[in-house]
């Protein structure tokens, strides 16, 4: 449970945004009876939101609300943007438009890339804390599925006033923070739902496990396989993370297990393009027909669908993008908006892979 001078604060936070308060906040004493709290927790609060530039304490005049002469004040912002990658997959897409949301509010967006290494991610989040202006960071959190050494960094940033708001994954161990996410638990089971709709009987899934996406989408794949009566057999899943995925049914892989695991089903669901990829240059050359003999299906509509060979049915988010929902989202937050987090539903792209 968050101390009791954050919750005050968080409350105060709030209140200043939604306009409940115009130029001064109640004093200490009123402050103190509205939270049923000590002086010094009030002060510890008032503290913070002075951190924060929300508030100038001035003594014998109280606590005045600036947060409207920060919005005229005209300064560029400076916003830090922490990915995974930059130039792979489906990254210069998403960073193309938060550089174009950025660009349309005054901000000057700095990036950064992890390489989903937790020793990266600590050493961005370090020079981060070294900075004297920092108005706001996006994140893509390092293996989101695994427990992160970080998160007392990312604490101290929120400590500092510093909104943090989370892409594709988030940490349980902040739980305060905005988010925008894919819808993957609705995506795992509408892959699954298609398949089934084609008559396939035999789904098996390949997933990520060091991330909170691949989590997800298995849960999906998990709920629909059972409201379909389908069986759910670990032989029918393999799992791979971040430190293995080059090798992953590349040269040197277990054929024998991919073998048993091809040999078990007729279509498989895949964690995203680049893996479907592989998974169709594999029965190439191993002589299935794909979708004949298997389909194949996955999550992004990147080009990776659109470079194989057939091409892979695959999920878009299309009209939406994850980096200018979690941009506007934290511009929403910095003018002092109501906001909240928010899911990138899904919408299914058929080609000819299943």
């Amino acid at each position: 449970m968050n101390p009791k001078y954050q919750i005050v604060a968080e409350a105060l936070r709030t209140a200043i945004r939604e306009g409940t308060y115009q130029k001064t906040l109640p004093t200490e004493q009123a402050l103190c009876a509205q939270f049923q709290v000590s002086r010094q927790t009030v002060r510890q609060a008032l503290s913070l939101l002075e951190t924060e530039r929300l508030i100038d304490r001035v003594q014998g005049s109280g606590s005045h609300i600036r947060e409207q002469k920060a919005k005229e004040s005209g300064r560029r912002l400076s916003i830090a943007v922490i990915t995974t990658y930059i130039s792979d997959y489906i990254f210069p897409s998403i960073l193309r438009e938060i550089e174009s949301v950025c660009s349309e509010n005054n901000s000057a967006p700095l990036l950064f890339a992890t390489q989903n290494q937790f020793s990266n991610e600590r050493k961005i989040l370090l020079t981060l804390l070294e900075m004297e202006t920092l108005d706001g960071v996006l994140v893509e959190g390092t293996k989101t599925g695994l427990p992160n050494p970080n998160i007392k960094l990312y604490q101290k940033l929120m400590d500092r006033g510093v909104p943090l708001v989370f892409m594709h994954g988030n940490y349980e161990q902040l739980p305060d923070t905005l988010s925008v996410l894919d819808d993957n638990v609705a995506g795992g089971k509408m892959l699954v739902d298609y398949l089934f709709s084609k008559g396939h009987r035999r789904i098996s899934g390949i997933f990520k496990f060091d991330d909170l996406q691949g989590r997800q989408r298995f849960v999906g794949y998990m709920d629909a396989m059972q409201e379909h009566g389908l069986p759910l057999e670990d032989g029918n899943i393999l799992w791979y993370n971040t430190d293995r995925k080059d090798h992953f049914l590349r040269e040197g892989f277990d054929e024998k297990q991919a073998d048993a695991f091809f040999s078990s089903c007729s279509a498989v669901v895949c964690y995203n393009d680049e893996i479907a990829s592989r998974v169709v240059s594999y029965l190439n050359r191993k002589g299935i027909s794909v979708p004949e003999d298997i389909a194949v299906v996955s999550f992004d509509n990147s080009q990776y669908s659109e470079m194989s060979v057939p091409r892979i049915t695959s999920l878009s988010h299309e009209p939406y993008n994850v980096g200018r929902m979690a941009a506007e989202l934290l511009f929403q937050h910095l003018r002092g908006e109501k906001c909240s987090s928010a899911l990138a539903p899904w919408t299914l792209i058929q080609k000819e892979s299943g």
